[in-house]
């Protein structure tokens, strides 16, 4: 069984919405290594909610591996797709369905992959999972923007404890906070 692996870009003020504004940081390499390591393990699969799928997939199954590295992984690996409409017709290939979210489906899901779950994005599942106690590790790239507006990570109403498990930081004042569940 493995774990439960969450990377998120946000801002300072922890919109994750349409990471578009992210491309005026220069990237750092070791910022592809850090979301290597959550992506690289043996049998590591993705753990989507339906809307970041739906971004995904095209963006995804376009790339070559001359245009990003991290296309063999999100090409190649199984995609477990949180959702519940009725209308689930999945084309990126080694894809599909899970239903509608329950906890239990993915604790269920956990003991049955060989490596880790990956999520990226996914907001409304990942504040289900920090929720239900199923996050292992969330990876947190803050970038030094405050957008004033748009989707918030965290919510009002939610608190959520996490112990710190490592920092970094990056020439383009980009932060990577790395947390687990507290403990007990």
């Amino acid at each position: 069984m493995g774990g439960i692996k969450v990377h998120e870009f946000i801002s300072l003020d922890g919109v994750f919405e349409n990471p578009a504004w992210t491309a005026e940081y220069p990237w750092d390499p070791r910022m592809s290594e850090a979301i290597g390591r959550l992506t690289g393990g043996e049998g590591t699969e993705l753990l989507l909610g339906r809307e970041t799928y739906e971004m995904f997939a095209p963006a995804w199954s376009s790339r070559s591996a001359d245009d990003d590295p991290g296309v063999a992984f999100f090409n190649g690996a199984r995609k477990n797709v949180v959702s519940g409409r009725d209308d689930d017709r999945l084309d990126w290939n080694n894809s599909r369905v899970i239903g509608a979210y329950d906890p239990e489906r993915v604790r269920a899901l956990r003991a049955e992959v060989d490596g880790d779950l990956y999520v990226s994005g996914s907001g409304t599942l990942v504040r289900a999972l920090l929720r239900d106690g199923l996050v292992d590790e969330l990876h947190l790239f803050v970038f030094p923007i405050v957008l004033g507006s748009g989707e918030r990570l965290f919510t009002d109403d939610e608190t959520t404890r996490l112990r710190l498990l490592e920092t970094d930081s990056y020439d383009s004042g980009v932060v990577h906070l790395a947390y687990g569940p507290t403990a007990g």
